[in-house]
């Protein structure tokens, strides 16, 4: 649904593995403004699905960066709303369903692929900025797991075909499955559903109409436009925000430590300044 087509629902989507950044606070403060344009409601959901690396310091830190920033939700896990629970860790059971039913309909193979494997054996490099090799194929035959074997699930994409859509923000965008992106990978060897997967499950269920975050994302949003088609679900509209980068032209991560948004208060900024 887009904003034009009836309530507006926006979301920020944090992932608790490090102190936020500039370009998170752009991102999130472009969503919000977003939201209050359209008089909509704004959720937050805590994307907490990364066991390893999300850590119960990080959640309360990224509340309370968001908050000293400016930032305001509606629904979210401190706040409660009627599409909790609003932490992916939590949410389990609804990426089961989800993949039940991409099973049910023969969209997704089981994979013994490492990602060593895939790198070694890719046929095409991936887009610089886009971290997924594209897959070869070398599972795509099997429809049953292999006992004994660690295996991951993954989407088969229809090669070949354009998968287009209009960003809100950047416009008209087009992709080729299967040369631009391959097969990718919605459910985990560890038993962990992939981002592809919980983001668009759990954008369907919560009611998002547009989605706003990083153009780093707009080959992620190929992939899951072919995901809300495969489990029928109306996909959101997109607004895609050009990324910040350093001073060597990398876009900002969480290993930039001295522009998180703790360590500028730190340094004395005020949200105003920075804003």
């Amino acid at each position: 649904m887009n904003p034009s087509e009836g309530s507006y629902r926006g979301r920020l989507a944090p992932s608790p593995t490090g102190y936020l950044h500039l370009g998170h606070a752009r991102t999130f403060w472009t969503a919000q403004q977003r939201a209050r344009a359209n008089q909509g409601t704004l959720i937050l959901r805590n994307d907490d699905l990364d066991g390893a690396r999300c850590r119960p310091e990080f959640v309360a830190a990224m509340l309370e960066d968001m908050r000293w920033f400016g930032l305001a939700w509606e629904e979210g896990p401190d706040c409660g709303g009627p599409h909790g629970p609003y932490a992916q860790s939590a949410r389990h059971e609804i990426y089961r369903h989800a993949l039940e039913q991409l099973r049910a309909g023969n969209f997704i193979y089981p994979c013994t692929c490492s990602r060593k494997d895939i790198q070694a054996a890719s046929r095409a490099p991936h887009a610089a900025e886009d971290d997924e090799p594209i897959y070869p194929g070398t599972c795509r035959h099997r429809t049953m797991a292999v006992a004994g074997q660690r295996y991951s699930w993954r989407f088969r994409v229809p090669d070949g075909e354009v998968i287009g859509f209009k960003d809100v923000n950047l416009g008209p965008q087009q992709f080729v499955a299967g040369r631009d992106f391959g097969d990718f990978i919605v459910w985990r060897h560890d038993d962990v559903p992939a981002y592809q997967l919980a983001c668009a499950v759990d954008d369907a269920a919560m009611g998002i109409t547009e989605v706003v975050r990083g153009a780093d994302l707009l080959m992620s949003t190929a992939r899951q436009l072919l995901l809300y088609r495969a489990l029928g679900l109306n996909p959101p509209g997109f607004y895609h925000c050009k990324l910040l980068l350093d001073e060597t032209g990398k876009r900002l991560a969480k290993r930039h430590d001295a522009l998180s948004l703790r360590a500028l208060r730190q340094a004395g900024k005020s949200p105003e300044l920075l804003r």
